[in-house]
């Protein structure tokens, strides 16, 4: 075990000699360039605005240039999309008489300077000019703003949505979402093949969760006195001590509690002193709407030893981004980030 305040080896993740990223463990950069490049592409070329309302006819031609960067960090499934890009559309019109002929033709271009991730909830600025400034070049170009503004800025949306999931990463997200489902599948397939008695004696020790959740079920022993352990768990200094990052805990019961940075968020529900801790948890990474429930009792069946019951309710299977690991990591960093942290950094061992 690593003294405090030290890095444990057994936790750092170092680089493969192969460059094997497992588990998507590592952030995966991927390079959308050209993907946003070839996105553009395909959403503005020959986009009609106008088909003779007016006597007027407007679309886009091509993009006439895509300037900047684009990319998509993945890392277990989450995704942050980066990019700042500049983007110049030529677009074209013709103004006919009530008989079909033309009478003026213009040529123009669409601007958009600035299309960034960091204003990716806000639309960009869009600039439309025109070549021709003669009254009928002019009529192009406002017919251009009022209509053709609006198709522009609902393509660049149609954009930013797709790089919010993934860009060009978002086919091998989806597949590996599919694969780890199948897996899941053939495990509940291969279990219920097997022999009635052990079903049987399997559905004795299964514990009844909704659709969709899971209870992680816990149990702990430490050489120390109760009321120790529970200050220990309610005491937001001594969490920041031995989770090594910022906490904050009311001792008041409905009081708000903030964990591991903020990562994990919640209430007290119910409290006894040495005795008994009920919160509501919540992970930053789940759907909106959801928490659990984490309720733990301290039993003390001899001075100086004391049995820790963690029982924690209605865990989501998945998170927000499709990941399946969501138990699995729970469940490890109870076991790994809290118990086995406080043995190591308060000396209570057993």
């Amino acid at each position: 075990m690593a003294k405090f305040g030290e890095g444990d080896k057994r936790w750092i993740v170092e680089d493969r000699p192969d460059g094997t990223n497992v588990h998507n463990w590592h952030w995966a950069e991927t390079n959308c360039l050209e993907w946003s490049r070839s996105f553009f592409t395909n959403q503005f070329s020959n986009a009609v605005i106008l088909s003779g309302e007016g006597n007027l006819f407007i679309k886009i031609n091509k993009v006439e240039k895509l300037e900047g960067e684009a990319y998509v960090n993945v890392r277990k499934g989450k995704i942050i999309p980066g990019y700042e890009l500049s983007v110049s559309l030529s677009w074209e019109g013709e103004a006919k008489d009530s008989e079909g002929k033309t009478i003026l033709k213009a040529e123009g271009v669409v601007d958009m300077p600035y299309i960034s991730d960091e204003n990716a909830d806000e639309d960009p600025e869009v600039r439309v000019s025109v070549k021709d400034e003669g009254a009928v070049g002019k009529a192009l170009k406002e017919a251009m703003v009022k209509k053709g503004k609006g198709v522009v800025l609902e393509k660049v949306r149609v954009f930013v949505e797709a790089m919010a999931k993934g860009g060009p990463c978002r086919d091998e997200l989806e597949n590996k979402k599919v694969a780890s489902k199948s897996v899941a599948a053939a495990a509940v397939e291969k279990t219920s093949v097997l022999p009635a008695v052990v079903v049987k004696e399997k559905e004795k020790k299964k514990v009844k969760t909704k659709e969709g959740f899971k209870t992680i079920t816990m149990t702990e022993k430490f050489s120390c006195r109760a009321k120790d352990l529970y200050e220990i768990l309610m005491d937001e200094n001594r969490w920041k001590g031995f989770t090594q990052s910022n906490a904050k805990i009311s001792k008041d019961v409905n009081g708000p509690i903030s964990v591991f940075d903020g990562s994990v968020t919640g209430v007290n529900v119910e409290m006894e002193e040495g005795k008994l801790i009920v919160q509501k948890w919540r992970f930053g990474s789940w759907s909106d709407g959801l928490d659990s429930t984490v309720k733990i009792t301290f039993e003390e069946p001899e001075p100086g030893v004391t049995i820790v019951n963690l029982t924690h309710t209605d865990v989501p299977e998945e998170d927000r981004y499709g990941n399946a690991t969501v138990v699995e990591n729970t469940e490890r960093g109870w076991r790994d980030l809290i118990f086995h942290r406080i043995r190591a950094v308060f000396g209570f061992g057993m």
